[in-house]
């Protein structure tokens, strides 16, 4: 059984393969029609729905449907960018918001397409933020607050009230030949979730007053991200950039859940967070790489231990952890990722190493009054203890939400995720099992639904609810029922839709 559940995953990576190769090719044989820009977008920003056009589209990538907006240079049409529009740093790449790299005429970085840390999204993703300019300086600054009623249900269930939330202030400017970014990422998850973590049932990873943590998803940081990048213009189809982060997120993984547009309704961690994107608040960051029209190519060395239950300190440990990744953005629709990182000794309670391999593909679809957000992720720990024993640990997440008639999101999340921390020394007892870990394929179903009832034009409020069901062995059963519901109730409030004035600023819809 074992051969045969390596071989199903070995045969569902090479398709994820084989699929970025196979659209890679469609995109080289329309590459005389789509200059694919290179760039990074801000993490988990939400961007009003383009309006289309009639008009026929010019066959070039960089004049899609769409008008510039006012006080902002166009980019779309080669022979029209004047010295007058390479000033400007925000600029208009068909119906995409950009920032130019340097004072390229071409060479932009789409918002949409900034992710979490250096991971891309496509570039059509939604933008929610609130930005100004101050001189040189571009500022920019993204919010989400949760307050939620969350019941997990079953006996190791419970009932909390408790808020999930970041915030993010960002600034560009030119330096030199380049684009300097600095970001921040701030969140009160120490003060706003109950003691011990959040209620998640079949949750694991990180620890509390010495113990593993158990059925509770770790709060974030205080300090989530204080990060410096800085983007040089190779030409006006490639670059160069440079990623230092304290903390910051390295080149490995997916962009991470809370900032990904396919989640952005769903108030809940993911299961497989630990074997996907758990590296998006490290205490030590160097990223570098290369983007080329489509691809982007970088590295990290990085300090991989997680966060310990101090939530408001700067930590100290070896950057001694590294991982590469490979972006491909064959269209403004899709982004395609693949990766792999070794993390020294992750976790502060359990010693040992951990090789994580990922590979995911998101598409994002704007169509008339609303979009779809959807994205397919793979994410397996290869695992070591300290009695040397080594394990094999797989995730797969299928996620989306769906935007129709412009105020109303219906949102999933459907989860198998291998667990092998889920018992403590009295529940192995209970089931009679010797094993320290012992590992079982859990499945989640999250159904959800949000509705935006306030906009007043620089804050945007909506009310939700979901539920989620569960899939176990049946040897959980007596630590967890039979057939356990979990569900939530919550507000959240974010940015409205962007919107540009005259001036660059932001502006009432």
């Amino acid at each position: 059984m074992s051969n045969l559940n390596d071989a199903a995953r070995r045969g569902l990576f090479y398709a994820l393969i084989v699929l970025i190769l196979s659209v890679g090719c469609g995109a080289s044989v329309r590459a005389g029609q789509h200059d694919q820009h290179s760039g990074h977008t801000m993490p988990g920003m939400t961007q009003p729905t383009p309006t289309p056009t009639p008009t026929p589209q010019p066959a070039t990538h960089d004049a899609h449907a769409g008008h510039a907006m006012p006080g902002m240079s166009h980019a779309g049409d080669t022979t029209s960018v004047t010295e007058a529009d390479v000033r400007e740093l925000m600029a208009m790449s068909g119906e995409e918001m950009a920032i130019r790299v340097g004072r390229s005429a071409h060479n932009l970085m789409p918002m949409g397409q900034m992710g979490s840390g250096t991971a891309w999204q496509p570039s059509a993703s939604p933008t929610n933020m609130l930005h100004r300019q101050s001189g040189d300086w571009l500022l920019m600054f993204h919010y989400n607050f949760v307050g939620a009623i969350n019941h997990q249900g079953g006996p190791r269930g419970v009932t909390k009230i408790e808020s999930a939330n970041w915030f993010m202030p960002m600034a560009y400017r030119r330096v030199g030949k380049g684009t300097l970014q600095l970001r921040g990422m701030f969140s009160l998850e120490p003060f706003t979730f109950p003691p011990g973590g959040s209620p998640l049932l079949f949750q694991t990873g990180e620890s509390y007053k010495g113990q593993p943590l158990v059925d509770r998803q770790h709060p974030h940081d205080l300090f989530m991200e204080l990060s410096a990048q800085y983007t040089a213009p190779l030409g006006e189809h490639a670059t160069w950039f440079g990623y230092v982060g304290y903390p910051g997120e390295p080149a490995l993984g997916p962009v991470a859940f809370m900032h990904r547009a396919s989640a952005s309704e769903n108030p809940s961690a993911t299961l497989a967070h630990h074997l996907q994107d758990s590296t998006h608040i490290s205490f030590g960051v160097f990223t570098t790489g290369f983007t080329y029209r489509a691809f982007k190519l970088e590295g990290s060395v990085f300090n991989g231990r997680e966060p310990d239950e101090n939530r408001y300190n700067f930590e100290a440990h070896p950057w001694n952890s590294r991982a590469a990744r490979l972006s491909f953005a064959p269209s403004r629709a899709w982004t395609f990722q693949i990766s792999h990182g070794f993390l020294r000794h992750p976790e502060e309670l359990e010693p040992g190493d951990t090789r994580r391999t990922t590979a995911s593909a998101q598409y994002e679809r704007p169509f008339a009054r609303g979009r779809l957000s959807a994205a397919l992720i793979w994410g397996r720990n290869h695992v070591g203890r300290a009695d040397g024993e080594r394990a094999n640990l797989n995730s797969y997440t299928g996620e989306a939400t769906f935007n129709f008639l412009d105020k109303n999101y219906l949102y999933t999340r459907l989860e198998l995720v291998d667990k092998d921390e889920l018992l403590r020394a009295a529940d192995r007892a209970r089931l009679g099992t010797a094993a320290e870990h012992p590992s079982f394929r859990v499945g989640a179903y999250t159904f959800g639904y949000v509705r935006d009832v306030l906009d007043t034009g620089d804050v945007l409020f909506g009310l939700g609810g979901d539920a989620t069901f569960y899939s176990m062995p049946t040897a959980l059963d007596a630590l967890y029922g039979s057939n356990p519901t979990s569900y939530k109730i919550f507000f959240r409030l974010r940015p409205s839709r962007t919107r540009m004035d005259a001036h660059g600023g932001h502006a009432t819809p």
